[in-house]
This record gives structure tokens, C-alpha cells and sequence, in this order.
């Protein structure tokens, strides 16, 4: 089988693509690879290397959900027209909801990992303000979800969010993200400490919240920005997770295998977002065997279950409360690390998403030759 997969490397879609490529060429597909985005470094690109079934073809193309990025949809589109009639590749693997559209006859996997106008909503409450462009982007993401041949979200969560702000697609399915655990050591000695991921001016992600209230023990937020107002709890730079001083420490972008090690230390991940279709770097630190605390939001608790504590929604004070609990709880919070990690082994392996996208793909293909 061949199977051409579009991502980007701007955003978690590049961690997912990871797993997902590496995963099909090791159960024997041929992928074509095509990034849009920035250009990535060799860095980025080194687990390609052992991936001789793998044909990468790097884009800068801007992405759809960018002011900027209806100037390159049509050459973009073109692009990989052109590709998909030299190739002819057995099927498409689309992770931007745009292309669902292609005036190809391959058949289409789309998957919905998130879009702009469910973000907005989570985010500020209500629709975007309406221009020409969000016509032009509400239009070309309801005809790309509507000409799929199936779509494919990684929570029930953001299915019925796509169904409700878009288009009822002809065929869907939901398939969890999913991470290879050999990447993570839960078998660290645990610090007394939290552990973030986000930019502060995040505003879905939200880490500003552990900056609201102090806590008794020390919090990390890894990639952050410079804060814009003076936050309530000390802060300071570039400050190892077991400083002893209580305070909240940025540290910028982080390679993966330090971000690894971060994982293995921390005792707590606070996952804040109020907008997570899915939610990796919660998958992360749970193979880590974190404790997971999450926001009270529909994709956390149908990701999490009862395997992470929960802070009222939005609020800085439950989110200090629950990290207080755990602090004073040390069971508490032993067996919440091991919970998270119990589900995550059983519900978010790499090789169980890929297992289910290869079982889609056949029905995929089938149903095109019934039809044909």
C-alpha cells in the first residue's frame, strides 16, 4: 500500500505524524510525506533517517487557518494535484481539513485535528467576528470535510464540534492520538514539582493560570514567552524544576529528549487548556507517570476519565487548591501518576492508532472499489 500523508511542522501535528509515518513504513507501507509550514531543521527530521520507505517532500506553503494562507491554497492544492497524478498513490492521509476537496479520485482521509473557528469559541465564548476571509475559510474547510471520503477526529469531542460548526461529513470515525511508551521513562524518582507546557500569551493553552496563586511547591512551564503584566506568583528564568525556592520558572523550547527528562521528574503535569481536541503533551507526561491535573473541559474528561484529577474550569484557585491536595497528599498523588499511566499504556499507544488507521484504510479502500 501507498499512502501519501500531508502535515505541518508548526503545531502537535508534527508529533503526531511521527508516530504515524514511522509506524506505517514499519508495517510495510510506502508513505510519501509533504509538510507545509516552515522548512523543518535536520533536528526536526532525524527520525526520518532509518525510514527507507519514506519519500519526504519539505513545502513552505502557509497553512489554511492563516490570514496569509488563502494566498497559497490554490498553489498548495496544485501542488499536490500534480503529486497525487505522478505518484498515484493508493490513498490520501490528509491532516488539514482544506484538501478533503482535491479533484482526485484517491480516496480521502481527513483528519480534524482542531480548526479556528471551534478554537475561537472555546476560547472567547463566541464566533469570530465575520470577514471575507473566514467566508473563504468556513468554505473551504466545509467542502473539504463534506468530499472526504472519511473523516477522522482524535476525541467524540471535536467530531461533533466539526459536525456542529461546519459540515456533517458523508463518513467519520474517531481514532485516539496515540505515543510509543518507549519514549518515556516512568521509573524516575519522582521531584516534589509541577510541570507545564505552553506560551504564556497562549490564550487556549492558559498556563497563565499557575501564575495567578503561589504554591507550595515549584511549577516549570516549558516554551514560554515573556509575560506582558506582572503575575501574582514569583517568577524567574530558566530555573531547574527542583530549585529551592518556590516560584514559577519559564523555560524556553526544549529539544524532545530534554522534555523528556522533564517528564520523568515532575510529579504533577497541569494540563490548562480550554481548547484540546486531543491533548499530547498530557499523553507525554502520563507515559511518564505524571499525575495528570486538567481543566474541566469535555475532551479532557472523555480523554482522562478518572485517571487525572480535575480544576474547575478556568479557575486559578481550583487549579491551586487540586496542586495543594497533591502536595500534601503524596499518595494521592503516586496513585494518580499511576492511573494516568495505567490508562495510557492501555488506550494511547502508537501502535494501537496505527492498528486502527490501518483497519480504516481498508475499509476505506474497499468501499471506493464497491462504489467504483
Amino acid at each position: 500500500m501507498h499512502v501519501l500523508v500531508t502535515t505541518d511542522t508548526l503545531s502537535g501535528v508534527w508529533t503526531y505524524t511521527q508516530e504515524l509515518v514511522t509506524g506505517l513504513v514499519n508495517c510495510g507501507v510506502r508513505v510519501t510525506l509533504v509538510s507545509f509550514g516552515d522548512i523543518p531543521l535536520p533536528l526536526q527530521t532525524s527520525w526520518m533517517d532509518n525510514l527507507s520507505d519514506l519519500d519526504y517532500r519539505p513545502t513552505a506553503f502557509r497553512l489554511d487557518w492563516m490570514q496569509e494562507g488563502e494566498q497559497d491554497f490554490r498553489d498548495s492544492s496544485l501542488y499536490l494535484t500534480a503529486l497525487v497524478k505522478e505518484l498515484k498513490p493508493d490513498l490520501l492521509h490528509l491532516n488539514q481539513l482544506c484538501y478533503g476537496n482535491l479533484p482526485v479520485n484517491t480516496p480521502r482521509v481527513v483528519v480534524a485535528h482542531g480548526d479556528l473557528v471551534s478554537w475561537w469559541k472555546a476560547v472567547h465564548g463566541h464566533e469570530p467576528k465575520g470577514s471575507r476571509w473566514l467566508r473563504w475559510y468556513r468554505n473551504v474547510v466545509s467542502q473539504g470535510l463534506s468530499q472526504a471520503s472519511v473523516v477522522v477526529a482524535p476525541s467524540v469531542w471535536m467530531l461533533d464540534t466539526i459536525r456542529t460548526c461546519y459540515a456533517r461529513p458523508q463518513s467519520d470515525a474517531v481514532i485516539y492520538n496515540g505515543r510509543n511508551p518507549i519514549w518515556f521513562n516512568p521509573y524516575v524518582s519522582k521531584n516534589d514539582s509541577v510541570l507545564a507546557v505552553g506560551r504564556l500569551l497562549d490564550a487556549g493553552k492558559q498556563v497563565s493560570l499557575l501564575t495567578q496563586h503561589a504554591h507550595p511547591l515549584p511549577v516549570c512551564i516549558v516554551n514560554s514567552d515573556t509575560p506582558t503584566a506582572f503575575p501574582l506568583a514569583p517568577i524567574s528564568a530558566d530555573v531547574k524544576v527542583d530549585a529551592d525556592e518556590v516560584c514559577v520558572s519559564l523555560k524556553g523550547a526544549q529539544t524532545e529528549a530534554q522534555l523528556r527528562t522533564l517528564y520523568s521528574r515532575a510529579a504533577i503535569f497541569v494540563a490548562t487548556s480550554r481548547y484540546e481536541p486531543f491533548g499530547l503533551t498530557a499523553l507525554e507526561a502520563a507515559l511518564s507517570r505524571c499525575a495528570i491535573v486538567a481543566n474541566d473541559i469535555p475532551s479532557f474528561r472523555e480523554i482522562w476519565g478518572n485517571a487525572a484529577i480535575y480544576f474547575q474550569a478556568n479557575d486559578a484557585a481550583s487549579l491551586a487548591d487540586v496542586i495543594r491536595r497533591l502536595h500534601e497528599q503524596r499518595d494521592l498523588c503516586r496513585g494518580y501518576g499511576a492511573r494516568a499511566y495505567q490508562r495510557a499504556r492501555e488506550c494511547f499507544t502508537a501502535k494501537r492508532m496505527i492498528d486502527d488507521y490501518l483497519k480504516l484504510y481498508q475499509r476505506t479502500l474497499r468501499k471506493e472499489v464497491a462504489a467504483a
